[in-house]
């Protein structure tokens, strides 16, 4: 199966805590690298994890709070340094655009590479990537400003050509991509092999949904429905439900709670507040809800497989 996997560069909510860095992560779909939030310090622990950040060309921000953005500039103005070339696509709310083009505007510099914004709508889903391999939608978020998640989905692919099956009845090259397709093969004397006998069912689809920063959001999980990983929020414990609400921000119960309606395969925890040191509490918290939950931890990297394994 392809590789689709995230690793998290920063899991901890508004003030950088107990090891763990300011939100951002960096998905990985067939060695091809999406960067997901960018809070202070990204590009250090890009650097720190190993992970090769001119790699990136697709940058999507949630949201307009520091600690999700605030190492955008730093990630960018580090690229152009670096003498790079190929355009960088950022994906976001409006005005962020106003915010990076002022600061690159102020410090007098011209980038040497393309710099494309995509200002996204925070009150519907919206698709605003597609390869013809993932495709990216947004998922509007519950949250003080305005927000969104981002889902990616692996999108349907071609059946798989079984070679020891086609050559046993001498099907030429030329056919493959049809046979692939779904069609059947005719041969030189007229028989008709069935597509099922040369083919095999492409791996089925995953998906990995990111949803921070989010109050308790029901209609969210129509929008997650059936992801193979869900990342969502779980700043506080149920016990500070009172401030979660406030600050539309969500317990840990909330996120196992959309995840049980998701029908998620798997549900990462994240964006922890500062006031925990120890998140096992939050993670029984969860796990009384939605057993397959796990903590994220800086510097991990979570493969997104099929069946929530």
């Amino acid at each position: 199966m392809k590789k689709f996997q995230v690793t998290i560069l920063g899991s901890s909510a508004a003030l950088p805590a107990h090891n763990r860095n300011l939100s951002a992560q960096v998905v990985n779909y067939r060695d091809r690298l999406f960067l997901v939030d960018c809070g202070e310090g990204t590009q250090m622990h890009l650097k720190k994890y190993g992970i090769k950040s001119g790699r990136i060309n697709h940058i999507f921000i949630s949201h307009l709070h520091g600690d999700h953005f605030y190492g955008l500039i730093g990630l960018i103005s580090s690229f152009h340094l670096l003498g790079r070339t190929e355009p960088l696509h950022i994906y976001g709310p409006p005005k962020l655009d106003e915010i990076i083009n002022l600061q690159l505007e102020v410090s007098n510099t011209t980038l040497l590479y393309p710099l494309f914004f995509h200002l996204t709508r925070t009150d519907l889903p919206e698709e605003i990537f597609n390869d013809g391999r993932i495709r990216v939608t947004t998922i509007p978020l519950l949250h003080r400003v305005p927000t969104t998640g981002f889902l990616f989905e692996e999108l349907p692919q071609p059946r798989k050509l079984l070679r020891e099956a086609a050559d046993r009845y001498g099907v030429p090259v030329t056919a493959f991509e049809g046979i692939r397709m779904g069609n059947d093969f005719i041969d030189e004397d007229g028989q008709v092999i069935p597509n099922r006998e040369l083919t095999a069912e492409s791996d089925p689809c995953r998906s990995y949904a990111y949803c921070s920063d989010t109050g308790y959001h029901e209609p969210l999980a129509g929008l997650v429905k059936g992801c193979t990983l869900l990342y969502h929020e779980a700043t506080f414990m149920q016990d500070k439900i009172e401030a979660a609400r406030e600050r539309q921000h969500a317990t840990a119960a909330d996120a196992a709670t959309i995840a049980r309606m998701a029908g998620a395969g798997k549900l990462l925890l994240g964006h922890f507040s500062a006031r925990y040191d120890n998140l096992e509490p939050l993670l029984a918290e969860a796990k009384a809800i939605f057993e397959n939950t796990e903590l994220t931890e800086d510097g991990a990297t979570y493969e997104i497989k099929a069946g929530g394994e």
